[in-house]
Parts: C-alpha cells; structure tokens; sequence
C-alpha cells in the first residue's frame, strides 16, 4: 500500500514537471491570420489605426496584436531591425499563431540608380548578401579557403558572398540556396494594387519628394546585418546582385518563412539611397512618408488577397 502511494505521488510529480511544457506548447490564437511584420514603429502605428477587433498577446517581451485589417484576420508585430531580431519574431509568430502568409512592412535603402527616394520595390526574391567569407589577402588578390565551395557573385575586396544551408519543413536533405522567392499569388495582388494606388509625396511637415512615387514590382532584393550609407558599395550591390533595393530584415524573414512552408512577400518603401544620394542620408527627413507609403501598399494589399 505505502509503495503504491509513493508511485501514485510519483506520478503527481511528473505530471507537474511536464504541465508547464505542454501549455507552453499551446497556441495564443487558433484563428487563421496574415502575419504583418514591420521593422520600425512608423509602419506598426499607422497599421494600427485601421485595426479592429483588437486583442494583445506578448512572446519574450515583444508584443504581438491581433484584429482585423483591410477585412482580412491578421497578426501584427514589430520584428526589431537586424536579421537576428527578424528571423527570431517571425519564428516565434509561426510558432504561435496559425498564419497563412507573411507580409512585411517597412523602409529600406535603394540601390537602383532608375529608383528614386519614396518608391515602393516589391522584389521577386531575397538574398542574404551579407553571408559571407573573409578572404584572405594575397599577392594575387583575395582568396577564400579551398575547402569552401564558391558561388558566383564577385567579392568586394574581402568580403566574399556565399549561400546559406537551409533545412525546410517536408524536406529530405539541407539544400544550398542564396534567393528566396515571394509567393507568385502574393506577387499578382501587388500588380493590381501597383496599377491603381497613389503614393503620398509630401511629409507632414510639407518635405516633399523631388518626384512622385511609384510602386515597382519585381525584380532582386538584399538583406544583411549593415545599414549602408557608402555609394561604392551600393553601386557594387546594384551590379553584383542586380538588386533593386536593401535592408536588414527582408531576407531573413524569407529565410523563414521558405522553411516553414509559409508564403512571404516584402514590401519596402525607400527612405533614402544607401549613399547614393547628393549630401547626407536623407532617411530622416523621408522615414515617416516612407513608412506611410508602405502600410498604404499593405493594407492595399491585404483588400486584394484572397
């Protein structure tokens, strides 16, 4: 008798151990949802004001909000700017919300000469462009390790890009990849979203574009974990990678979002020319019309998904 009350007692104790496990496991919300993912708070206010139905969650101190926006059930969170933040938001979100798609909000640096400050770029795919090896310096140049495969992109003196090693969700084996695409279905909304909205050219404080806005779909976009402010460097971006545009969350996000099986989308509205421009950066002057700009496409944009 004594010896099947210590093992029920046992039992008791188990149980207690592994209750916090599984109710760590639970979802905060069972509801199918867009996740919205802005890099900084311009774009996270300005979604919000549109926001009903309004619910808070918090994972690891950062908050989470869910609601309904353009008619559509979504998830609304700040990633925190770098990849690091990016990456780890966007997993927590998937982990505990049930989304069906993921759209990101926010600025970014352009580095496309035919672009201009206050475009919207909506890229094709995403690379991470900062991955890469420190070469060693010789009397022939810079040279990465033998043992390291190469890939094709042409280093900028020590600083040689590589792919990444991705597990995916369903997948056999590690595959080796450097672009992730957006999903070809979000891509067709951002067309016909492309072909009716006006952008605002004017900041609250009457600071207005040299030209008026547009909204460009397709093409290459970059990610890594520098704000860039240098014209050498963004004209090599420009010719190496063929992008359009650069920032420090879109790529990892894409990275993500590529191994869950989840279908990803970015739009980014450049607030300046990643040292391009005449003079100083000009993200401070444009971030807030940039910001704007985006969460318009955005909500633009969920009107038009399915």
């Amino acid at each position: 008798m004594r010896a099947f009350a210590r093992l029920a007692a046992l039992g008791l104790l188990l149980l207690a151990m592994f209750e916090p496990a599984a109710s760590a496991a639970e979802r905060l919300d069972e509801k199918q949802r867009i996740a919205v993912v802005s890099a900084f708070p311009p774009e996270w206010v300005a979604l919000q004001a549109d926001l009903s139905d309004r619910a808070e969650h918090e994972i690891n101190g950062r908050k989470f909000i869910t609601g309904k926006l353009a008619g559509k059930d979504v998830v609304l969170f700040l990633s925190g700017v770098s990849m690091v933040n990016a990456a780890m938001t966007t997993q927590s979100a998937l982990d505990q919300f049930v989304v069906t798609s993921v759209v990101f909000s926010g600025i970014a640096g352009g580095v496309d000469p035919a672009l201009s400050i206050g475009d919207v770029v909506i890229a094709d795919q995403w690379g991470q462009y900062l991955e890469a090896v420190f070469a060693r310096k010789t009397d022939s140049g810079f040279e990465i390790p033998a043992f390291l495969p190469k890939d094709k992109f042409a280093g900028y003196g020590m600083i040689v890009p590589r792919s990444v090693g991705i597990a995916r969700k369903g997948g056999a084996d590690e595959e080796t990849k450097f672009w992730f695409p957006s999903d070809p279905a979000l891509l067709d909304a951002a067309r016909k979203v492309a072909a009716k909205l006006d952008l605002l050219a004017c900041a609250s404080d009457n600071s207005c574009l040299a030209k008026p806005p547009k909204i460009v779909v397709g093409g290459n976009g970059v990610s890594g974990q520098a704000f860039v402010d240098n014209a050498e460097f963004r004209d090599y971006v420009h010719k190496t990678f063929d992008a359009k545009v650069l920032d420090m969350e879109s790529a990892a996000v894409a990275h993500v979002t590529y191994s869950n099986g989840v279908p990803f989308l970015a739009v980014r509205s450049l607030s300046d020319l990643a040292g391009g421009g005449e003079g100083a950066n000009q993200m401070a002057t444009f971030m807030a019309l940039a910001s704007t700009n985006s969460a318009h496409v955005v909500k633009a944009l969920l009107a038009e998904m399915p």
